[in-house]
């Protein structure tokens, strides 16, 4: 990508690009450095981890300088809140929660401070793939339902209009779920050899791959499993390469439907990504998202932890409105 050198940053040669005045840049990465203090690295090989570079910023300051230009809301998609972890170790049930809520919260926060610097704010679209891949991941599609409706509802509690849902539901509107998948693939996906080529090249590819199979193998290992370890792997492996190519499959349709929103990811993302990755809750693993963890109550501030971590600790479930909510840590500070 072409790019050109300013006293602000970089300047992308994008189809994105307008006649910016200066202003508008150097407003547009002020804005854009709020999301950066918040974004998901891996825990190795990056070394602007701190303080981002003018490469980090440039696959995304175009879009919010498109914004800022022509004084309209900065616009970020969020493929995330899919359904919660099958596996009881690692989550309180299948509905969402304080994770959740304290998410949500979070992103309404950074549009809000986003709004006092520029005054048509910004809105952030949580692009639910729960239904794209939770056949795969031992999701029930009624639990899929449930946690959408649920995560609605839990929004309009926090009463914030910058927030919005889309997911495969409204897309496909009136098919069956299994048809909704397909036609997602058929329209938008990319062939399981083109995948595996990619991974075994190496760089991100292959170290979304490990992620996500160990994603996999985490949520498949439970008490009542009969399967080895090495067969569980084996088969956590196969099915890694179908949640990738649901998932970019999945990123392709929201491309086609909001091309100039900045594009957020709950994976860690390397410097210069197209996609910028975010943590929405203080974690020690920069994998962990609020579907496959808890919210603990360390003395009023919440960390993210597994739901087995949490006991280890000697933390108590804290109920509200009838069902377990989080875990609150007594002493912890």
């Amino acid at each position: 990508m072409h790019t050109t050198q300013t006293c602000y940053g970089t300047r992308p040669s994008t189809g994105l690009d307008i006649a910016a005045p200066e202003e508008a840049w150097k407003l547009g990465t002020q804005l854009l450095m709020h999301v950066m203090r918040a974004r998901r690295v891996p825990a190795t090989g990056v070394s602007c981890g701190d303080s981002p570079c003018a490469e980090c910023l440039a696959p995304h300051l175009a879009r919010v300088v498109t914004a800022v230009a022509r004084r309209e809301p900065v616009s970020f998609v969020l493929p995330a809140f899919p359904g919660k972890s099958p596996n009881p170790s690692k989550v309180l049930g299948p509905m969402p929660d304080m994770a959740e809520q304290r998410s949500l919260e979070f992103l309404a926060t950074l549009c809000e401070r986003i709004q006092r610097e520029y005054a048509p704010g910004a809105r952030v679209i949580l692009c639910s793939d729960g239904r794209v891949f939770n056949d795969i991941v031992g999701i029930r599609d009624v639990d899929i339902t449930g946690y959408q409706h649920e995560l609605s509802a839990m929004m309009a509690r926090i009463s914030t209009s910058s927030l919005a849902t889309f997911n495969l539901d409204q897309v496909f509107e009136g098919l069956s779920f299994e048809s909704m998948r397909e036609r997602l693939m058929l329209e938008y996906g990319e062939s399981l050899e083109a995948l595996r080529n990619a991974v075994r090249a190496g760089g991100e590819p292959h170290r979304l791959y490990c992620g996500i199979t160990r994603f996999l193998v985490e949520d498949a290992t439970r008490p009542d499993g009969t399967a080895s370890r090495s067969a569980l792997q084996r088969e956590c492996r196969r099915r890694a390469y179908e949640v990738i190519r649901r998932s970019q499959a999945w990123g392709r349709l929201l491309e086609a439907h909001f091309p100039q929103s900045v594009r957020l990811s709950i994976h860690p993302q390397t410097c210069g990504s197209e996609k910028l990755g975010i943590h929405m809750m203080e974690t020690a693993d920069s994998w962990l998202t609020p579907w496959h963890g808890v919210a603990v109550d360390m003395g009023g501030r919440f960390v993210l932890l597994k739901r087995i971590e949490a006991e280890a600790l000697g933390a108590r479930v804290v109920a509200r409105e009838g069902r377990a909510s989080h875990y609150e840590l007594t002493g912890a500070s």
